[in-house]
């Protein structure tokens, strides 16, 4: 009777161990993105985003997953969606020409065809410069930096070569320099990722006000999908400009943040 509960109660430990591993390994993050990879790769895309919404509800994100939800719903044919999640794909990874292509394609199946602003040519080779990499690129480049920034220092007091010695101490002072700069565009970078100052129109047609009231001035139109810079909020509106420059108000129910 003994051996009997005691076999029982190993039993059960063992089947309380599997459910728990069972558990972990259903919400592991990879293992749910690789399911939600094999459903998008079966066609089966309404599963596909269950999959991927449920690893994003878990705290996780990444260019990865966001670029492959915006598949799925431009799949689902549900394009607003589908450039939000490029969207947020491409502010944490604006360096993948795939991201890139795809989101150029969705926003040619929206309605507003808004003209853009053009930059002064130093903020557009400043914007290449900065979008060349991701924060945690930054973050590794400066790093390198880093370490050759200390083997010139290690150069410049070892070395018996006058030569050397001043390789070593310009040579450090680029590297520092160089240093300094990666790692504000990193520190910069991985701030702006953690910001919402971009949305996307979640209503088919909606005015832009001129105030945030219901009553105030319809100023212009904007239609699902649009992507909209945020400039200020006041109780349930948002201060939005617009590619051309045009600023109004939205509510907020209208659009979701990037």
């Amino acid at each position: 009777m003994k051996r009997t509960a005691f076999i029982m109660t190993i039993l059960a430990f063992l089947f309380t161990g599997c459910l728990r591993l069972y558990a972990v390994s259903v919400t592991d993050p990879m293992l749910l993105m690789q399911r939600g990879n094999t459903f998008y790769n079966e066609g089966n895309y309404d599963s596909a985003m269950a999959a991927y919404d449920q690893v994003i509800r878990d705290g996780y994100a990444s260019a990865d997953l966001y670029y492959n939800l915006g598949n799925t719903y431009f799949k689902l044919k549900k394009i607003p969606k589908a450039i939000l999640y490029y969207e947020k794909a491409y502010k944490l990874d604006p360096s993948d020409e795939d991201i890139r292509h795809n989101l150029a394609l969705a926003n040619t199946m929206i309605v507003d065809r808004i003209e853009t602003l053009p930059d002064l040519f130093y903020k557009v080779w400043w914007n290449a410069f900065y979008g060349m990499l991701s924060a945690d690129a930054w973050a590794w480049v400066s790093v390198v930096m880093m370490m050759l920034t200390l083997i010139m220092a290690l150069l410049y007091f070892t070395a018996s070569s006058v030569l050397l010695r001043k390789t070593g101490f310009f040579s450090g002072l680029v590297f520092l320099l160089g240093m300094v700069v990666t790692m504000a565009l990193a520190s910069q970078k991985y701030y702006y990722t953690r910001q919402v100052n971009e949305a996307i129109v979640f209503m088919p047609t909606i005015n832009a006000k001129s105030s945030p009231t219901v009553n105030s001035v319809d100023l212009f139109v904007l239609h699902e999908g649009t992507k909209v810079y945020l400039i200020d909020a006041v109780g349930s509106w948002h201060k939005i400009r617009i590619a051309n420059g045009s600023v109004g108000w939205l509510p907020s129910e209208a659009i979701e943040g990037i």
